[in-house]
């Protein structure tokens, strides 16, 4: 991780003396003491004060991936609950939005936006791969923290010159090792059929599948892309189904997912066992094909369903639903995306609380030095962990197939860093 000017200038015996005071101390007000002290002298305060701090995301509000923008009303509801149980630290959150329409040049516009006009903190957030991968370098070099982008390409954790850049959500090609060994287990000699959106994001899904079913009897007989401005995927569904492959793997953002699982169910003479990737897993995607269009449709995840009534009486659940009716009436509870923002919130909390310095330089650090640490509203057994070579915060997944009218899990949880071992850089 680079470091800069002032940091290498702490490095001094007496600076280095306070700073090991101030790792060791509570947060709060010995936090303040330890920067008055000079420990945290000449990082960057921009967009954090005693009283506030102002975090920026960036969100397709509009355009062909505008399902995912109701995450940010997740974040949102998180926050201003959070403050009104006396903010974070003391400190109220800010948290403003902005729409790129799932278009990279927006996103840098609307990244500058932010960092230079609004002053935040943070941009916590970014979604999808094209605009996190446009703006990414700019944050870089004003050293402004990029954590927990929503999207899990490999890029966001193994890239050592994006340091104030991290994800949050697996990444894809852990999801796609999930779905491998699923598919050795169930179905060893498995023909599939690939459908993904070409762009980083597809690529790097079926290009992790492919890895990690290598040398086993699982073989990938057809593969079908489509560009995010395409009005539809009826043809390549089309073209997908002469291959008669046993599995159809779909990777694709929700407009599209709906439309693929749509042809399938159509399409009677071609029955595969269809896996769709996490992303496009919501309610939301699934309901306009009709619940019983997608029985036994097979995928992944990592948080709590909020449409599972195993969740009902879970504290955290309940605390989320309570805040959501109460700060954002018009989304849906049940909407997993809005539960999706919520823990990436809580997560984001999770990190300030651990800043040993209240910086960007200390939410940089301490977004890459989490260790096991719990969030409510993931999954029994998936915990937040990085390390200095490892900004993947969450690599484990658990399996789930939809019957009736919700997900229902199954298996247990698999942690792809065990089983498969780190990702190569």
């Amino acid at each position: 991780m680079r470091k800069t000017t002032t940091l290498r200038a702490a490095a001094a015996a007496s600076a280095a003396l306070l700073l090991a005071t101030a790792c060791n101390s509570q947060r709060g007000q010995d936090d303040k003491d330890a920067a008055a002290d000079g420990a945290c002298q000449g990082q960057q305060t921009t967009g954090i004060t005693d009283r506030t701090i102002k975090l920026g995301g960036i969100y397709p509000l509009s355009g062909p991936a505008s399902a995912y923008g109701t995450i940010s009303k997740g974040v949102s509801a998180y926050f201003k609950h959070v403050n009104d149980k006396g903010g974070i630290d003391g400190r109220t959150v800010v948290f403003t939005v902005r729409d790129d329409g799932y278009q990279p040049p927006k996103a840098v516009e609307e990244a500058r936006r932010l960092v230079e006009q609004e002053k935040v903190f943070a941009v916590f957030q970014t979604l999808g791969t094209p605009s996190t991968a446009a703006v990414w370098d700019y944050l870089d070099k004003r050293k402004v923290p990029q954590p927990f982008v929503a999207t899990g390409a490999s890029v966001w954790g193994t890239d050592d010159n994006h340091p104030w850049t991290t994800g949050w959500q697996p990444n894809y090609i852990a999801e796609a090792r999930v779905y491998a060994k699923y598919l050795k287990e169930e179905k060893p000699k498995a023909k599939v059929a690939v459908l993904h959106q070409n762009d980083d994001f597809g690529k790097d899904l079926l290009g992790g599948f492919k890895a990690a079913v290598a040398g086993s009897g699982i073989k990938v007989v057809a593969e079908e892309s489509y560009e995010v401005t395409d009005p539809s995927v009826s043809a390549q569904m089309t073209s997908l189904a002469r291959s008669r492959a046993d599995v159809l793997l779909n990777i694709t953002t929700p407009k599209f997912g709906s439309q693929a699982l749509a042809a399938d169910a159509k399409n009677t003479r071609w029955n595969p066992l269809h896996i769709v990737n996490n992303v496009s897993s919501s309610a939301t995607v699934l309901k306009p094909v009709g619940f019983k269009n997608v029985q036994g449709v097979v995928s992944a995840t990592y948080f709590k369903d909020p449409a599972d009534p195993q969740w009902a009486d879970d504290a955290e659940m309940k605390t989320y639903r309570d805040a959501l009716r109460k700060y954002a009436p018009d989304s849906d509870p049940a909407n997993q995306f809005n539960a999706y923002g919520w823990a990436a919130a809580s997560s984001l909390h999770k990190a300030l609380d651990a800043m040993k310095c209240p910086t960007r330089e200390g939410l940089r650090d301490a977004v890459r030095n989490l260790k096991d640490v719990e969030v409510d509203m993931l999954l029994p057994g998936v915990t937040l962990s990085t390390g200095p070579a490892d900004a993947f915060p969450i690599e484990t997944m658990q399996l789930m197939r939809f019957e009736g009218e919700r997900w229902q899990l199954f298996g247990k949880p698999v942690d792809t860093r065990k089983e498969f071992g780190p990702l190569a850089k």
